[in-house]
């Protein structure tokens, strides 16, 4: 058996270059060895975009997979995702028969493609740049014939180009840390139709779309089709997804090709469209198929409920009278703490009404037309009963609807949501309403199932002789000098926690750490300031390699030390989106706290709208306004941590090179105490004066209602021209009101006088600087969504999901 190794020396390596890029012309078979996985490797050709080769996924467990070369490195397809191999004597070798076989210390077959071609047809194993690995056999007429290919057989992700088929489906990994197939699958059902499925240990659901519309009703407005039978599914290099039951799905930066992109299902049920562009480092959600994260299936186990909370992000919670079966895994959910007797269960049962609660399907039974009363009789007459949800219809007969729940599962607490359950407890269980929203034992949902243990695998036995004997005492001692010496270098390398925290912060994040010298030499000496606030100032800086970035220098944060820092800096690197500001690495040294962002060479929203040489026309600041509404979008619903950025303003917008808005500031707030909104650091007002939304003033809860308001008013400032607290006269009793500014005023005034005059009121706030050049039903949609967005009560404003949408909707009318 020949192997292939990569070499040391220059020679050997260009000759094995040359050989991986003849795609394994042998005659005879090639092997990989897992103890040299760092250097047997294939690399795609012909721009080394993909690796393939043994990856690590825990403590002697190795998978054959495939990964993006550079950096970020980031699998995109695993052969053995369940069944990992030792880290000694394992092998995946292309046989002379035509089978790739990989093989689990030297004795176990774990995978295996299953192929076979005479020898004389020279089978060969080629990656291309698409990510595709592919075994071929030669022919007889010298014409190339695939025995097998990687992009049939996808595991957690798509690649651009790559089908997914009626007998293929995506299964997510079990978490951030464990590549094992995990509870989630995106598939084609029997009716022809995408869906996406929870596959957990004891029930099954579709999530995916709604389950109670039509399927030729249903989608994202085109409607689904089940008059099909290609069954496939492919993301394209510009961004857009095509599937056969006419569901179709377009990503932020579609009709660009970019970098990298991926479409991946997530460990938490939820599927993302990823991409890279030139310059930049970090992966960014471009796509999302489900924004509301607590509506996917299985997210929380039995017996418990979803939120979305500002402090913790996605949260599982036990229900009142329900304790965690394992509280460091959210999944396995909550078992009761109490028991219901079926005899004299009306004296024994009580039930507590959780408003905006819902558990979704398993239904015991359906009953229409029955009263709350009747809906308690009747959950009390089945000793199964652990509870109901009684709602009423939305159409205008008002009829009352009564669900009988004896599994509580995909539990969820949406703010908003019409319906409420109503519990079942004993007697000698009572709870406060507000208690239980404000509940503290809830879990963080990013997925407990832990890494691939050790294995322990058995080798080969061999007759103990004294050679043998000798060499493994010697071994030993070696292997103890080692350890040793291994120690000294990590006391060393890691002195204290924050450095230890420093290294996995790059190796998860791909930050780079700068030493305060460097930033120092890149910006001059902090010389050349291009903006300031209150959390900073923010310098332009070329780096060593001639990149331009823009680094901001923290004003001192009393009492943090570097390792909180860190933690924060950590926050911001799990954040990524195309409207977001991308960080490239910080500086933690001593006092002095430095983040490095990408740098934006058409500056800030603010410099912009005030500047007399260059005028944002009409396009520009619309596509502004719904890149900034995606940004926040993501922030507030999308992304596992919930972030709320506090301090919306022109400044806090950048513009690239294409005018294209990148959010700026959304972790500095985070940089204080982030773990309670109940305190003094948050519950302080905090903002931009003119900006700031009435909560603040009026010592109200602070949600994501703040980052609407102040986005409407940013809108307002674009449309208008004109700044939220100056340059717009009003009257005295207008100056008076303390909810809102006067730039609001000023506009409702204009609108108020437009519609009893029957005349536009949107020419008369037009900036002057627009002229005509504008789509008039465009701008008063844009003006009307943004008065919405600054309605004083919190609770009549829109999501920022919401806005985006609106704004996407009408992006391409004329």
């Amino acid at each position: 058996m020949q192997k292939l190794r990569m070499a040391t020396s220059p020679l050997s390596q260009l000759l094995l270059s040359l050989i991986l890029l003849q795609n394994f012309h042998h005659s005879h078979s090639f092997s990989l060895s897992v103890e040299n996985h760092n250097e047997d490797v294939i690399v795609s050709s012909p721009n080394a975009t993909f690796t393939a080769g043994f990856y690590p996924v825990g403590e002697n467990a190795f998978c054959f997979a495939i990964w993006y070369t550079r950096p970020p490195r980031t699998v995109v397809w695993m052969a053995n995702r369940d069944q990992p191999v030792n880290g000694k004597r394992s092998t995946l070798s292309l046989l002379g028969t035509g089978n790739l076989e990989l093989t689990d210390a030297g004795q176990f077959i774990v995978w295996s493609t299953n192929t076979a071609t005479p020898s004389k047809q020279n089978p060969r194993l080629h990656l291309y740049d698409t990510g595709n690995l592919v075994l071929i056999a030669i022919l007889d007429n010298s014409e190339d014939h695939v025995l097998w290919q990687s992009f049939d057989f996808p595991t957690d992700t798509l690649l651009p180009n790559q089908p997914l088929s009626k007998s293929t489906n995506l299964v997510s990994s079990r978490s951030g840390t464990n590549y094992s197939s995990g509870h989630y699958k995106l598939f084609f059902d029997f009716e022809n139709v995408l869906r996406l499925m929870y596959q957990g240990p004891r029930v099954s659901s579709v999530y995916w779309p709604y389950a109670w519309l039509q399927s030729n009703n249903f989608g994202n407005g085109n409607g689904r089709s089940t008059f099909n039978d290609s069954r496939v599914v492919v993301l394209d290099d510009f961004g857009k997804l095509v599937s056969s039951d006419n569901f179709t799905f377009t990503t932020i930066d579609s009709g660009t090709v970019v970098l990298r992109r991926r479409l991946t299902l997530d460990h938490d049920g939820n599927a993302r469209v990823y991409s890279i562009r030139d310059g930049e480092d970090n992966w960014k959600v471009t796509g999302i198929f489900r924004p509301q994260p607590c509506f996917i299936h299985g997210i929380c186990g039995p017996n418990s409920y979803c939120s979305n909370k500002p402090t913790t992000g996605r949260t599982c919670s036990c229900l009142p009278g329900y304790r965690w079966v394992d509280s460091q895994d959210w999944s396995q959910g909550c078992e009761s703490s109490f028991q219901l007797w079926c005899n004299n269960t009306e004296k024994e049962s009580h039930f507590l009404r959780l408003p905006e609660f819902d558990f979704y399907g398993y239904d015991y039974g359906y009953y229409p037309n029955h009263t709350y009363e009747q809906c308690v009789n009747l959950c009390l007459e089945l000793c199964e009963c652990k509870g109901f949800q009684h709602s009423f219809s939305e159409k205008s007969d008002s009829t009352s609807q009564c669900y009988l729940k004896t599994q509580l599962l995909n539990g969820h607490h949406s703010p908003g949501f019409k319906g409420s359950f109503s519990l079942r407890l004993p007697l000698s269980h009572d709870y406060d309403e507000k208690a239980i929203l404000n509940n503290d034992n809830g879990l963080v949902c990013e997925g407990n199932s832990g890494g691939a243990k050790e294995l322990e695998r058995p080798y080969v036995e061999e007759k103990e002789n004294g050679s043998v004997k000798f060499m493994l005492w010697f071994a030993t001692a070696l292997g103890g000098i080692e350890i040793v010496c291994f120690f000294l270098v990590w006391c060393f390398l890691f002195r204290n926690n924050a450095d230890k925290q420093a290294y996995v912060l790059a190796a998860e994040t791909g930050f780079r750490k700068f030493s305060y010298s460097e930033l120092k030499q890149a910006t001059k000496g902090f010389s050349q300031e291009i903006g300031r606030g209150a959390g900073g100032i923010v310098y332009k800086g070329v780096l060593s390699d001639d990149q331009v970035v823009a680094i901001k220098r923290l004003h001192e944060v009393v009492n943090q030390g570097e390792s909180e820092f860190l933690a924060e800096v950590s926050i911001i690197g799990r954040l990524n989106h195309m409207n977001l500001i991308g960080m490239l690495g910080y500086c933690a040294e001593g006092k002095y706290r430095l983040l490095v962002y990408e740098y934006m060479e058409n500056g800030s929203l603010a410099q912009n709208l005030s500047s007399s040489s260059n005028v944002l026309d009409w396009n520009k600041r619309y596509n502004i306004a719904l890149g900034t509404a995606r940004g926040l979008a993501y922030l507030h619903e999308e992304c596992l941590e919930w972030v709320l950025h506090c301090d919306i303003k022109p400044q806090n917008i950048l513009l690239d090179s294409d005018y294209q808005p990148k959010v700026a500031d959304f972790g500095l707030s985070k940089l204080l105490n982030r773990n309670n909104l109940d305190n003094s650091t948050f519950s302080r007002i905090r903002g931009t004066r003119g900006y700031m939304a009435p909560e603040w003033v009026f010592n109200l809860p602070i949600t994501s209602k703040v980052d609407v308001y102040s986005y409407g008013i940013v809108v307002l400032e674009m449309i208008t021209g004109r700044s939220p607290t100056t340059g717009v006269q009003i009257t005295e009793l207008e100056a008076k009101s303390p909810h809102h500014g006067r730039l609001v005023t000023w506009v409702r005034e204009k609108r108020k006088k437009g519609s009893e005059m029957g005349s536009s009121w949107v020419d008369q706030i037009v900036d002057p600087a627009l002229g005509s050049d504008y789509d008039m039903n465009k701008m008063e949609m844009l003006a009307t969504m943004a008065l919405e967005c600054v309605e004083e009560e919190k609770d009549v404003r829109p999501s920022m999901s919401h806005v985006a949408e609106r704004l996407q909707s009408h992006e391409h009318d004329s």
